[in-house]
């Protein structure tokens, strides 16, 4: 009879039915488990992490992230052990919570700082200041500067190496599987890069929301998010869907990079200068050409490619904004995350084009091109290298 009744069921319902007994049951797992537990002992264990430093003339302003499991309460903090007086913070941190302490203290620019973070229990928590630097005002033109240099360092460079194009459309067969295979490599040292920064910014974090885990949260979404795109019919050839995810994919590291670069730039860790703006550009030029890697055989308006230098290029201007401002770590950490995820989708739509008349796909052309998307990845690298 039960069976029956189940069968007949409409689908909402059996799925309102089965969300109520699972509720039912961790509600009443919470009730009479506590009771199971033994009594606790020992101190509690307290963790602070600091996600942002703000120094204004005369204050060092900090936001602190409570990753450990209990409340943490800040009763004294010190400067190089000198007690200073602070404002706010005064309450229990609940665990994930964050609280604003400003530090009323006479720093100087340049010098480096050592903050000493004293519980209510007594344990220090201790952050430094490698360089202390005036954050900028975050105002109509300082965010204008920083889209300006996420303009030069993202979106010139890539629609510079997009003119070669047609030189590409010259190239015969086997140089296009070269180019291709120059675009992977290329896109796999993006990859392995955005994962090793991925993985010092979610140490930063302190194990926040995850750590590590957020970075791979965040690739497992946007490849599963750009499957799902490359799953939804479509006219016309692959080409220009190919080139629109290849600068999806390297939009995002850009994303990525910019936060980087605008994070560094705020706290006076980025020395920015002409040598600094043209390495930048002679290592994101090379993301141009794998952008129009699959267009060679396919007509492309310059609306069109247009359009795919900002998709590839102007992220790199939200995250010089975003990281001069309110970007935390564990939020960098996922963004890099989707970086590497929707690289390693690109990366799987070119590897069957990969393939050669004997439909081999590792033959001496494509390892070469492999290798030297890399190699070129890398020595550009060293240009902003710091």
């Amino acid at each position: 009879m039960l069976q029956k009744a189940i069968a007949r069921a409409p689908r909402w319902a059996l799925v309102a039915g089965v969300l109520a007994v699972v509720s039912a049951g961790l509600a009443a797992l919470a009730v009479f488990g506590a009771a199971v537990l033994p009594a606790r002992t020992g101190p509690p264990v307290e963790e602070l992490t600091v996600e942002r430093t703000v120094l204004h003339p005369g204050t060092i302003e900090l936001t602190v992230r409570n990753t450990g499991p209990d409340p943490v309460t800040v009763a004294q903090v010190t400067v190089d052990d000198s007690f200073v007086d602070v404002a706010g913070g005064t309450e229990p941190i609940d665990r994930l919570g964050t609280a604003t302490l400003r530090l009323d203290y006479p720093w100087q620019d340049g010098m480096p700082y050592r903050v000493g973070l004293l519980t209510s229990t007594g344990l220090v928590i201790e952050h430094e200041i490698p360089v202390a630097v005036a954050t900028p005002a975050v105002d109509a033109p300082s965010l204008g500067r920083m889209a300006l240099l996420g303009a030069l360092i993202g979106i010139v460079p890539v629609l510079l190496g997009m003119t070669a194009l047609p030189v590409l459309r010259r190239a015969g067969p086997t140089a296009t599987r070269v180019l291709l295979a120059f675009t992977v490599g290329l896109l796999g040292f993006l990859a392995v890069d955005a994962a090793i920064d991925g993985s010092d910014l979610a140490a930063a974090t302190g194990g926040a929301f995850g750590g590590v885990a957020l970075v791979a949260l965040g690739a497992a979404l946007a490849f599963l998010a750009l499957a799902a795109v490359d799953r939804i019919p479509r006219r016309g050839a692959t080409g220009p869907h190919l080139a629109l995810l290849i600068a999806i994919g390297i939009g995002l590291h850009n994303l990525g990079e910019g936060l980087a670069v605008g994070s560094a730039f705020a706290v006076g860790e980025l020395a920015l200068g002409t040598a600094l703006l043209v390495g930048f550009a002679v290592h994101n030029t090379t993301e141009g050409i794998a952008v129009v890697a699959p267009l060679t055989g396919q007509r492309a308006t310059p609306s069109r490619l247009l359009g795919l230098g900002l998709v590839a290029g102007a992220p790199a201007m939200l995250g010089t904004v975003l990281g001069a401002t309110v970007t935390t770590p564990a939020q960098a950490a996922f963004l890099l995350g989707l970086g590497i995820g929707a690289i390693a989708q690109v990366a799987v739509q070119i590897t069957p084009l990969l393939r050669g008349a004997a439909g081999r796909s590792l033959d001496a052309p494509v390892i070469g091109g492999l290798a030297g998307g890399a190699l070129v990845m890398y020595l550009t690298g060293l240009l902003v290298a710091g």
